[in-house]
């Protein structure tokens, strides 16, 4: 089963993909990368151009699932929990176009299971997703730590159910 994680971002938007073979706990890292959004761009284009992007990326890379970030809204920032779920709307939409399931996960969810901590740093989250990839350098930027956690996370769950 291949797993594509997505941390929405209107700026950066992280992607990971992982694979599960049967019988497997731990999956290997496939890939790892972000779509790059032109902040000099209308949020329109920028939305169109990460429907774009990602499309493409689906197509290519042809993920089983995609699992993507709980949108959160913490009551100082409600402006920032409204942009952030443009994007997430797209790649809803980008994986609906082509009818592949969908998953939720809350950012604290993934935290606690890749770090053992709920509230961890970005650079905990880059650290962690090294050691447990033997990456020779942690990824960089954090969007792609946290979209490779997301795909790690939930692949995780699969393996589990899969032995239960």
């Amino acid at each position: 089963m291949r797993i594509l994680g997505i941390d929405p971002g209107l700026r950066i938007s992280g992607y990971g993909m992982v694979a599960l073979r049967p019988g497997q706990i731990d999956p290997s890292l496939v890939e790892a990368g972000i779509i790059k959004l032109n902040t000099k761009n209308t949020l329109p284009q920028r939305l169109g151009q990460l429907h774009e992007e990602l499309s493409a990326l689906i197509k290519e890379l042809k993920p089983d699932q995609l699992v993507v970030e709980k949108l959160y809204s913490h009551y100082k920032h409600p402006q920032t929990a409204i942009l952030m779920g443009h994007a997430r709307g797209v790649i809803l939409l980008c994986a609906q176009q082509i009818d592949i399931p969908v998953i939720d996960l809350p950012a604290t969810e993934v935290k606690k299971s890749i770090t053992g901590y709920g509230h961890a740093s970005k650079q905990q989250m880059q650290l962690a997703v090294q050691t447990q990839f033997n990456l020779p350098e942690p990824p960089q930027p954090p969007d792609v730590a946290d979209a490779i956690g997301i795909a790690l996370t939930h692949a995780r769950r699969i393996a589990v159910q899969q032995l239960g």
